[in-house]
């Protein structure tokens, strides 16, 4: 097969395109690596395509997953996308609420889990459930169909039942193929409803910017995010194989086995990876310690297409010898690109990862808009730091008037699922998609982004301020993890601050200041007044009427299970607005 109409057409043109090898899809189970072949792909997507019809399953009928990324998901994305059915994927980590929601909204037929953590969040919905006929889990749970067990059931349906392929004609390219519920920041999640058309149309929007084929890549994003997912499908368009890390707290022992060529992340795990990289170089000494920051010293200032002096790349060869060339081995050693999405980069990192020889590719997008609008490339010209590139080919950019950035193209969605009234609130009469997000087109032609219309606030004196511009930079602190900045009709700007623990506990026994925990290590006068010369430090970054006059430490971290981060890691500001609003008040006496 040479053309992808369908996302299931991958499969064949995978097959077609490049030589077989054993491990498209692995994960690891029991300390050990388990592969799966394109073939293996192919048949156990079919099986679960005969078991869904043997269940009743058919054209139109939503099918829910609640899993991870695992080889799993994508043998019955494929399996669910092949019998015309919708495939709707749900958040492991969503509240009790929202779960009941997303399932009676869409009235899923049919759901595949993981296993018992998950089954117990929503085994007390399940009666409640009108639409739903069965329950798949991949570990066993009594009374539920365990996933080994419907593949072969498929198998054998398959055996004796040539309807497959019969069905798959009749799907057509702009047919819906997924409804994904954006976990948001207020209010009941809106199921977005993006075709095979949409999804196929970033693919191919984006091949041309990964610069290998048939290598591999390290996957530890959720799959129910289309960001992650359309990279997943690119991969296998691609001859990629896709290893899923164990979980967070194994992806860089998860790395050095692995020795991927390209990872997929968020700028959090960028942050908390160049971090913990400092800390190793402050525990050198002498002339080692020396070197070590000579080298992010002089990587803090490098600049694209070659455009530092030749004095520059001379002092930057040896030292990437001395360093850098630690730091990639660190991470594998065949990293070739790290592909940045879900929130704005820090500058500094792009700089330094480059220098290192460890390209970041930074792009944007949204969910509505399946996902990427505009992305950097490796072309001469095609990456400019503090951007998130130019739109794709057939993707059209507008910046409004009031600085939003509105979006066309064929990557947009039909609208929100049962939502016709929000659906009209976002894409205008035009076309034109309102993405929320402020941002201008440099000369270049690049676009950056520079804040979200929603989030910018007016303080009392009727000075505008944009939180994410001041919290990215703040970041830039080793002694902070994040903040959210606030000052909504007030006379100026204030924030909560999340230290890095890590950091601060190092510095606490350096400093030979004893505690016992983060709550009280936090409250420490002398630990207060380092933080008063880091927020003065980073203050002068900013005009007077935007700067940070008053803080407050937080005494433990912004988690996606505590609530305050979004199931994509971004600040839930009304969230965290309500559980912190006493002494959010108390910023503000």
């Amino acid at each position: 097969m040479d053309v992808v109409e369908r996302l299931f057409d991958i499969l064949p043109y995978n097959a077609g395109h490049y030589a077989p090898k054993p491990d498209m899809l692995a994960a690891k189970e029991s300390g050990k690596w388990i592969t799966y072949s394109i073939n293996e792909y192919r048949q156990m997507a079919d099986a679960v395509s005969y078991a869904l019809l043997k269940a009743g399953i058919g054209i139109g009928d939503k099918v829910g997953t609640i899993m991870p990324g695992r080889p799993e998901w994508n043998i019955i994305d494929m399996g669910i996308l092949q019998t015309g059915a919708v495939h709707v994927p749900i958040y492991p980590t969503i509240t009790e609420s929202d779960y009941r929601y997303i399932l009676e909204h869409c009235e899923v037929k049919f759901l595949f889990i993981p296993g018992v953590e998950i089954y117990r969040k929503i085994e007390h919905i399940v009666p409640e459930l009108k639409s739903l006929k069965g329950i798949c889990t991949i570990k066993q749970i009594d009374n539920l169909i365990l996933f080994s067990e419907l593949i072969e059931q498929g198998k054998k349906v398959a055996s004796s039942d040539n309807r497959l392929e019969n069905i798959k004609n009749t799907i057509h390219t702009n047919d819906l193929a997924t409804i994904i519920y954006t976990s948001g920041t207020t209010g009941n999640p809106k199921g977005v409803m993006l075709t095979h058309a949409n999804i196929i149309s970033n693919i191919l929007g984006t091949k041309h910017i990964v610069p290998f084929k048939e290598g591999k890549a390290l996957s530890y994003l959720p799959l129910c995010h289309i960001y992650e997912r359309m990279l997943n499908y690119l991969f296998q368009y691609l001859g990629i194989s896709v290893y899923y890390a164990e979980n967070i707290a194994m992806i860089a022992d998860n790395i050095r086995e692995v020795k991927p060529d390209i990872v997929t992340t968020v700028p959090r795990l960028l942050e908390k990876i160049y971090d913990k990289i400092i800390q190793k170089g402050r525990k050198l000494t002498g002339i080692k310690k020396f070197i070590f920051f000579s080298a992010v010293r002089t990587g803090n200032h490098f600049k694209e297409d070659g455009r530092n002096s030749w004095a520059y790349k001379l002092k930057l060869k040896l030292l990437d010898k001395l360093v850098f060339s630690k730091w990639r081995e660190a991470l594998g050693g065949n990293l070739k690109v790290i592909a940045s999405g879900g929130a704005a980069l820090q500058l500094r990192l792009a700089r330094i990862f480059w220098a290192a020889g460890i390209p970041i590719i930074e792009g944007y997008g949204l969910t509505e808009t399946s996902p990427v609008v505009a992305g950097n490339e490796f072309e001469f010209g095609g990456t400019r730091f503090g951007t998130v590139g130019r739109p794709l080919k057939h993707t059209q950019v507008m910046i409004a008037e009031d600085g939003e950035i509105l979006v066309k193209g064929p990557g947009l969605m039909q609208g929100y699922y049962k939502e016709p009234e929000l659906t009209k609130e976002v894409i205008d009469e035009q076309g034109w998609f309102h993405t929320g997000d402020i941002g201008i087109i440099i000369p270049e032609g690049h676009l950056k982004i520079t804040g979200r219309k929603k989030e910018i606030f007016k303080t009392s004196l009727g000075k505008y301020i944009s939180p994410e511009l001041l919290e990215n930079k703040f970041k830039e602190s080793p002694f902070i993890d994040t903040l959210i900045v606030l000052g909504e009709n007030q006379k100026f700007a204030a924030a909560l601050v999340v230290p890095d623990f890590v950091f601060l506990c190092n510095w606490c026994k350096i400093k030979e200041i004893p505690y016992s925990t983060n709550m009280e290590m936090v409250n420490l006068p002398q630990v207060k007044k380092r933080y008063e010369q880091e927020i003065k430090k980073y203050n002068h970054h900013f005009g007077a009427t935007e700067q940070i006059k008053r803080f407050q430490l937080v005494g433990e971290e912004f988690t996606i299970e505590s609530g305050e981060l979004t199931p994509s890691l971004k600040l839930r500001r009304d969230f965290i607005s309500k559980k912190y609003a006493a002494p959010i008040e108390k910023l503000f006496e």
